[in-house]
């Protein structure tokens, strides 16, 4: 439930702390006096969609934090969902802050979460019922999720749900099979060329590498040579001196004559030999390398073309070998694809043809539950409106059999004939303001078991409605807050009176500039309050014994 609502610098509230007992919470108050501003408040701490113009006059940014205490299954879920650690005493401290260049810092129990998040959080903690439930009410396309609400048949949905999923991807993909003939022709033709493209090129992956490195060579041809040569020359002999090779060699020699007379002198002549031969070595691999320069113009340009071939490949259909040929193999699979179109569209029609009759059949088990439901749910809001001082309703939902789509098979309208002797008409063209107050009470009230919302909001609920209808719209509102916080802002005495907590607000002016105070009032200020919300300006003896016998009528009911 909520507990605490603290709330600054919205609008023409500097600073309100509002304490929020559990079971039916009332606020009262003059026209202006900021009673819709707290429930915007509200609205924002739950992450719903603000406006800068809520920050206050001359403030750089507006505030409001919300305590909570829940510890539902299904908070749990989120929190857990969220990255959030619950506390042990099932606290929950949502907190928004709204700086005027738009920016939103928002909380929940000190880890920063985005205004995304706290709206999912907050649609589990509170729902508020006001104008837009009204309209909602009105309009059609919201009354099918009112029966499944009270039909429980999330897992009947999700399995319709499914399987039409399957259905309309099925759908798209025979769309995409029924091309027009022409267009069908086209890219057959333009796929064949570019299968013929790449299979003519014969590519072979690292090609390309070896291809650049050669053409790097050819570049360089003239350069390497003229070193290898240089090379070559400095270790063989050319007839007239003698080479690092033979030099090397002979050096060697020099010192065998005198081997086995110095141990030292013979290491070193091994030595020389050794390096004489690596030498050697070395000189045979610079004229194989030299052998292998022995090339032509022919050669060059043949690198050259091989290399415009696969530039020109790369732009059309990859910068690689590996992405060349897994084009290719792409554009064989489409070809083949149209090839076989006609088999393959044999095949999804049937595909299609099967997922529609599951989608159907799944359809029909979900309108079942509905249908059920629709009974039980006219009866039920029935009984409530007639409580509500509508004896002559006659209210029922129509369900329709349509077209399959996302929704099922069904469409679904609430129908209310409010007076005897009158036909049944969509609710939308006929309902008044003060009926739709009672009837999305009543409909709220069915709802109220199935619904695991901790805390519900009602603001002005009372709108068009007076005398016995009010009264019993208290009773009801009494009768919800016995499961639920409920927590409404009234401008009628009769609905006040039966609160647990009653709340004034107030408007005051200070130094030129306007306040909202929140008080919570005691017997004999909820006496004066009733009063003045019966009487008007001047408050009587008369009135403040009206008030008082109301309050205890209220209090000896509940």
């Amino acid at each position: 439930m909520l507990s605490n609502l603290q709330i600054e610098n919205v609008a023409i509230i500097k600073k309100a702390v509002i304490d929020f007992k559990d079971g039916f919470n009332v606020m009262t108050g003059e026209t202006g006096a900021g009673k819709s501003i707290i429930i915007d408040s509200l609205n924002a701490a739950l992450g719903e969609r603000t406006s800068r113009e809520l920050i206050r006059t001359n403030c750089d940014y507006a505030a409001v934090s919300a305590l909570f205490y829940d510890d539902t299954r299904q908070i749990k879920s989120i929190l857990e969902q969220l990255g959030i650690q619950p506390e042990e005493d099932s606290s929950l401290l949502i907190s928004r802050k709204m700086t005027s260049d738009g920016k939103n810092v928002c909380r929940v129990n000190g880890v920063g979460v985005t205004v995304s998040m706290l709206k999912i959080l907050g649609r589990a903690l509170v729902n508020i019922h006001g104008q837009s439930d009204s309209q909602n009410l009105l309009n059609p396309e919201y009354h099918c999720s009112f029966i499944d609400s009270v039909a429980e048949n999330s897992a009947v949905f999700k399995k319709f749900s499914d399987s039409y999923g399957e259905y309309v991807s099925a759908k798209s993909e025979l769309a995409k099979l029924n091309v027009d003939e022409s267009e069908k022709a086209r890219r057959y033709e333009m796929l064949s060329f570019q299968i013929n493209e790449i299979e003519k090129a014969n590519i072979i992956v690292g090609e390309w590498d070896e291809l650049r490195s050669r053409q790097e060579l050819f570049k360089n041809a003239e350069k390497l040579c003229s070193a290898l040569n240089a090379s070559y020359a400095c270790l063989n002999s050319d007839g007239e001196n003698e080479g690092a090779v033979d030099l090397c060699f002979g050096a060697s020699n020099r010192l065998n004559f005198v081997s086995g007379l110095s141990e030292d002198i013979d290491s070193v002549s091994n030595k020389l030999e050794s390096c004489a031969y690596t030498l050697s070595d070395l000189s045979d691999e610079i004229r194989k390398m030299l052998d292998g320069f022995d090339f032509n113009e022919a050669d060059i340009n043949a690198v050259e073309e091989r290399l415009d071939v696969l530039y020109e490949l790369s732009k059309k259909y990859g910068k690689t070998e590996e992405e060349i040929l897994a084009y290719y193999e792409n554009a064989l699979e489409q070809r083949d694809a149209i090839e076989n179109s006609d088999e393959i569209k044999i095949k999804l029609e049937k595909r299609v043809k099967e997922l529609y009759d599951s989608a159907c059949k799944n359809a029909l088990e979900l309108s079942l539950t509905r249908k059920k439901a629709a009974e039980l749910f006219s009866k039920s809001v029935c009984e409530e409106l007639k409580f509500l001082d509508m004896p002559s309703v006659k209210f029922y939902v129509d369900i329709k059999e349509c077209e399959l789509c996302e929704n099922g098979t069904d469409t679904v309208e609430f129908f209310l004939s409010a007076n005897a002797g009158e036909a049944a008409k969509p609710l939308h063209k006929i309902a008044s303001g003060g009926e739709l107050s009672r009837i999305m009470l009543a409909i709220k009230n069915v709802l109220a078991e199935k619904d695991n919302i901790p805390t519900l909001i009602f603001d002005e609920i009372d709108s068009g409605v007076s005398g016995s209808a009010a009264q019993k719209i208290a009773i009801k509102l009494k009768e919800v807050s016995k499961s639920h916080q409920v927590i409404c802002v009234t401008h009628l005495a009769q609905i006040a009176s039966y609160a647990d907590e009653h709340m004034l607000i107030s408007k005051s002016e200070e130094n030129g500039q306007t306040y909202t105070g929140l008080v919570s009032l005691g017997f004999e200020e909820r006496k004066r309050e009733l009063a003045r919300i019966m009487g008007g300006m001047e408050i009587t003896d008369l009135m403040l014994e009206n008030a008082e016998q109301m309050l205890k009528n209220a209090q000896n009911q509940a």
